[in-house]
């Protein structure tokens, strides 16, 4: 039985996709791309874990494409590609959502549920969507190990962090502080500065300000305001009205010029002395306030004037006014400690005059810079902090965001509205209560809205507050100069994004606040005394084992929690038995070395860790796999994810890396932009415009879901998400190459082609084989170089490009009769070896973005010849471009061939002049011999191609075809600036003489402001003039002239042209085999029937026709209907 090539009815990609993904499950192909790579060189990729408690969206289809299109690649080269899934089963997200889910807050946690249910409630949330990521990942043909995924909660996971924490320990790079931090209340927890910079996270919000008067104690001022007369006031303004209670001094600049200004209260219409910065004065009195010359002036002053005077009547320098005193302004508490320091001028160096009043209100509670200027005070400012029930020093906002009892009417009030319950915030804030209260208390100089920028909590989207906290750091600041200088070796795509946004941010970065006040995450591995003078940092379960020994000799514990745990033993079994999560560690209490009790600090660490020690903790690492991870496994050749990881995970990857072993986690970065909607617009649920990823491939299948999203746009470039996209690339990519194999099948199986003959050698084969082999060839070396320089979008648009312009277009359409007409010979023979390697080449290039609809091309293309192939196009290897395949002059050649068809081709589409209907003549004015001659080699193709007559090849210079010149601005404008304008008059002024030797050199020489300059051919654009009877366009250096007028012969033959076309249709639609000869009987039409006799040995020979007869009338036959011609035909199988 001879072999067949597979045909189909129609192009199914959907169908496709599940065919092979069966075909993969049952012969294990994803396996075998690696088992059939064992001793080759490994490449190594690290999935950046996703967390499974949220559902997946359109945009995690794009980021696995980008994931999986080098590893499949880097298989094909020979490389074997291990490659683990993750999941990310820690902090926030879940936290947050399981706590929607039960119903309560954070301050429930150990009150209404125990730490060990609400952790049991985590663990089983977190993996909640596996299955549906799972799916996904199968679906779209993301190839990753989800059988063996490295799960951040699993004890030999969190073994090695507690390993990379000590090692970090040891090098003296953790410490605790107590500082000012960005803290979360709707979370609970402190946020790291990456976490702080999140995409998103600073937005402009409107928030209600205050100019506060802070009333000066008279006797404590520079003798030079002791002798004014009447009250005198600070000036000082504040984006958080709700942090006033906390004031404790107030700072200016040293060098600043400030200014005493008599006024009046526009509230309270009470006479006003007022110092602020006097750069400032004019901003503080806009609107109600009018300056007048005199302190008179302001005296007379009647209340219900239209404006309100003010006169500035003394001026000095910040350093004059330092250690003055003023009234505390809103007098709910004291500090607790050393309250007689608080509430003076001091002096900071961070003060400026570009907003404000030049006089920063200062409350060392709430903000870094002011506890920072109030430390360095001497003698040092107090923090408004209070004692609480636990004689605890306290600031007056509680955890949860809420004034505390000492603040009277406002305690139990949430310092902003965003923190009450949905529905449940009143309908004025606490900044607006404030507001109000300092206004009747002559307290306000001015209040208004103010539209800035302010941070978010990037899980809850709520509104963050710097609060002091006692908190765990990594002392980043020692190490990231060489962050940065190891950062120059990794190569970034796009480059500006690690030199730019991560290289900065590497520059500038902050020591690593690693401490999260929360439940469901990995401890922090220390324990400490309780007056924390000794400590002891905890790296293995092995090592905890043995200081829980010697904890149970001293009598702090009952017994080793591990007791049943063996050392050594790597098993899952021996592992199952330890849990390292904080409802369990914390009931170890350790003995130091002076035989105090010692407990664990209570903080677990920032889940970003986790994440960023996946490199060496998805492999146990130091316990299992040292060797392999040391000399292979901890540093990437590849990994990706989207932009917002440079504040993420590639931080905390290249951070831990460099702390831990001076080198970098990653060589090759893509970091890939948002999926917006077609409108550029964030996709969300809210705003109705999320595309469900499986109802996409449902209806277009994987291949042209992830062919679209990385030829429409580079995976680092933001994606503007259209389905109408889609459709045009199953149609046009994927339907060409549907097409083309089905077309190539069908002839193939006609004449019993398995490729059983030799190879005909490349100089015995017709020169368009010779050209689209050079090309495939080309293509091969480009498509290779783009891929390794981790460009898929080049790479899918010059594959695209081949396929539907050069292959199909082209090839195919010039060649056909080759497939059907004429016996099965060396020319014949020489057509389907060339397009048979040609469509078996495209699938493999194509293999790793659209890996199912080419592994089905692939294994029909093998398993219709006798060659011996692979089992699936993933276990095949990448082309290799032949050099002696490559023929530049001959791709130069054909390439003109393609622009003049082009042309023409438009020509006739602007007159609406069908392919079909023959004419004349096209005139094209050649520069010299060799051009004469490349177009001569091609004008049988190009006649045939465009369906004219003849080609006229006519001097340049003969002055047949005028050409016409312009400048062009885009180009010439960032080139030659202030000069222009001259370059654009000279250019103007060439006439045909300049313009040719423009077309001819690429270049010429014009002199501007006695300057020689070169123009080059870009930076003009050039045109011909129409020609009476004919139409002119250019392209590329080449103008062609198509004379438009049709002859009633022309006519005829396109009448003909147009009936063959109907036949073949009717044929086809009524099932004939493409060899079955036929009789024709056509009804008589004057125009049809000249028309046929003209050109009846054509007909007849193009639809296999033994006999063609008119008839006056059919009563039955189908209806052909073209140009002005209505007629029947009946087509009978002889």
């Amino acid at each position: 039985m001879s072999t067949k090539f597979e045909t189909y009815k129609g192009l199914n990609l959907p169908k496709i996709g599940e065919d092979i993904l069966k075909f993969w499950e049952d012969e294990k192909v994803f396996e075998k791309s690696i088992t059939s790579r064992d001793g080759k060189t490994p490449y190594v990729f690290f999935e950046g874990p996703p967390s499974a408690n949220g559902l997946p969206g359109v945009h995690h289809v794009l980021a696995r494409t980008i994931k999986d299109i080098f590893p499949r690649y880097k298989t094909m080269k020979g490389f074997q590609v291990k490659r683990k899934a993750g999941w990310d089963t820690h902090g926030l997200p879940i936290e947050l959502g399981v706590e929607k889910e039960l119903g309560i807050t954070k301050e429930d946690i150990g009150k209404t549920i125990s730490v060990e249910d609400y952790n049991a409630a985590c663990r089983k949330a977190v993996m909640r969507y596996t299955d549906i990521w799972n799916n996904l990942t199968q679906r779209i043909g993301y190839w990753v190990n989800m059988e063996d995924p490295y799960v951040t909660y699993e004890p030999k996971y969190m073994e090695t962090v507690w390993w990379l924490l000590k090692e970090i320990y040891n090098k003296g790079l953790l410490y605790k502080g107590y500082t000012i931090q960005p803290y979360s209340p709707k979370a609970g927890t402190g946020l790291s500065s990456h976490e702080l910079n999140q995409p998103g996270t600073y937005q402009d919000v409107t928030d209600t300000t205050v100019v506060a008067q802070f009333k000066a104690i008279h006797d404590s001022m520079p003798s030079f305001l002791k002798d004014v007369e009447g009250a005198i006031y600070f000036l000082a303004w504040t984006t958080t009205p709700w942090t006033l209670p906390s004031n404790t001094a107030l700072t200016v600049g040293k060098k600043i010029d400030y200014v005493l200004v008599k006024t009046f209260n526009q509230y309270t219409f009470e006479e006003s002395q007022v110092i602020l910065a006097k750069n400032l004065v004019e901003k503080q009195f806009s609107g109600k306030y009018e300056k007048v010359a005199s302190e008179a002036e302001v005296t007379s002053y009647e209340k219900g004037a239209k404006k309100i005077p003010y006169f500035i009547f003394k001026e000095f320098k910040g350093n004059e006014i330092l250690e003055s005193r003023y009234e505390q302004l809103m007098q709910f508490s004291l500090p607790n400690d050393q309250p007689e320091n608080a509430f003076r001028v001091i002096a900071g160096d961070f003060v400026t005059t570009e907003d404000g009043t030049g006089i920063v209100h200062t409350a060392p509670t709430f903000g870094a810079d002011d506890a920072l200027v109030a430390k360095l005070a001497q003698p040092e400012v107090p923090p408004m902090l209070v004692k609480d029930e636990n004689n605890k020093l306290v600031p007056l906002v509680n955890l949860q965001g809420k004034f505390r009892p000492e603040m009277g009417e406002y305690a139990g009030k949430y310092v902003k509205n965003e923190y009450y319950p949905e529905g449940e915030a009143p309908e004025k804030s606490i900044d607006v209560e404030i507001a109000i209260q300092l206004k009747t208390e002559n307290k306000a100089f001015k209040v208004e809205k103010y539209t800035h920028s302010y941070p978010n909590c990037w899980r809850t989207d709520k509104p963050i507050l710097y609060y002091p906290l006692d908190s765990w750091f990594i002392k980043v600041t020692d190490f990231k100069d060489r962050m940065f200088e190891l950062n120059l070796g990794v190569n970034w795509k796009p480059k500006a994004t690690g030199e730019g946004r991560f290289g900065n941010w590497l520059a500038n970065a902050n020591d690593w606040n690693l401490s999260r006040s929360r439940y469901w995450g990995i401890p922090l591995p220390i324990w400490r005394t309780e007056d924390g003078k000794e400590e002891m940092a905890i790296g293995s379960i092995e090592e905890l084992k043995n200081e829980m020994k010697k904890a149970v000799a001293a009598g702090f514990m009952q017994k080793d929690i591990f007791d049943d745990f063996v050392a050594g033993d790597f098993s899952e079994k021996n592992y199952a038995k330890v849990d390292l999560h904080k409802n369990i560690v914390d009931e170890i209490t350790l003995v130091s070395k002076n035989g105090t009790p010692m407990k664990r600090e209570a903080d677990l660490i920032d889940v970003w860790f986790d994440s960023g020690s996946m490199p060496y903790a998805q492999w146990h690492y130091p316990f299992e796999n040292k060797d392999k991870v040391d000399t292979i496994w901890r540093k990437a050749d590849f990994i990706a994810e989207g932009v917002d990881q440079t504040r993420g995970w590639f931080y905390t990857l290249h951070a831990i890396a460099t702390m831990i072993f001076d080198d970098v986690a990653y060589k090759n970065v893509v970091s890939n932009g948002l999926v917006l909607d077609k409108n550029g617009q964030k996709m969300s649920k809210r705003l109705g415009n999320a595309t469900d990823p499986f109802e996409t491939i449902d209806k277009f299948g994987p291949d042209a879901t992830r062919w679209y999203m990385i030829s429409n746009a580079n995976p680092w470039d933001n994606l503007k998400f259209d389905i109408a996209g889609i459709s045009e690339v199953r149609n046009k990519f994927f339907g060409t190459l549907y097409n083309t194999y089905s077309f190539f099948s069908l002839y193939a199986n006609l004449d019993n082609f398995s490729y059983a003959e030799d190879d005909i050698a490349l100089e015995k084969r017709p020169e368009i084989d010779r050209w689209i082999l050079s090309e495939l060839h080309t293509l091969i070396d480009k498509v290779d170089q783009y891929y390794g320089e981790y460009e898929p979008t080049k790479a899918t648009r010059a594959i695209s490009d081949f396929v539907q312009e050069n292959l199909s277009n082209w090839f195919v359409r010039l060649s056909r009769r080759r497939f059907w007409k004429g016996s099965y010979g060396e020319d014949k023979i020489s057509a389907y070896q060339t397009l048979h390697t040609c469509l078996l080449t495209i699938s493999k290039l194509s293999a790793p973005v659209a890996p199912f609809f080419m592994d089905r091309l692939y294994r029909d293309l093998i398993g219709g010849t006798t060659k011996k192939g692979k089992l699936s196009v993933h276990l095949s290897n990448f082309p290799q471009a032949i050099s002696t395949y490559i023929d530049k002059a001959l791709e130069h050649k054909m390439q003109k061939a393609q622009t003049i068809s082009s042309l023409v081709l438009s020509l006739r589409q602007k007159e609406k002049i069908k392919v079909r209907q023959p004419l004349q003549k096209i005139m094209i004015p050649v520069l010299n011999n060799d051009q004469r001659e490349e177009i001569l080699a091609v004008s049988d193709l190009i006649k045939s191609e465009v369906n004219v007559k003849e080609i006229e090849l006519i001097d340049e210079g003969s002055g047949i075809l005028v050409k016409q010149i312009k400048p062009d601005f885009k180009k010439l404008g960032p080139r030659f600036g202030k000069d222009m304008k001259s370059i654009a008059q000279i250019i103007n002024n060439f006439g045909q003489e300049e313009i040719a030797i423009l077309e001819k050199e690429g270049e010429i020489s014009v002199l501007i402001n006695e300057k020689n300059t070169t123009l080059c051919k870009d930076d003009v654009v050039i045109s011909s003039q129409d020609i009476e009877g004919w139409l002119v366009a250019n392209s590329d250096g080449i103008t062609v002239a198509l004379d438009v007028t049709i002859s009633p012969e022309l006519k005829s033959e396109g009448i003909a042209r147009e009936l063959v076309n109907r036949i073949q249709n009717i044929r086809k639609d009524s099932g004939f085999e493409v060899m079955d000869r036929v009789e024709i009987t056509i009804q008589d039409d004057e125009k049809l029937k000249i028309a046929v006799n003209q050109n009846l040995e054509y007909i007849k020979r193009e639809t296999l026709t033994n006999e063609l007869n008119f008839k006056q009338k059919l009563e039955e036959g189908t209806e052909i209907i073209f140009d002005d011609i209505i007629s029947k035909l009946v087509i009978k199988k002889v």
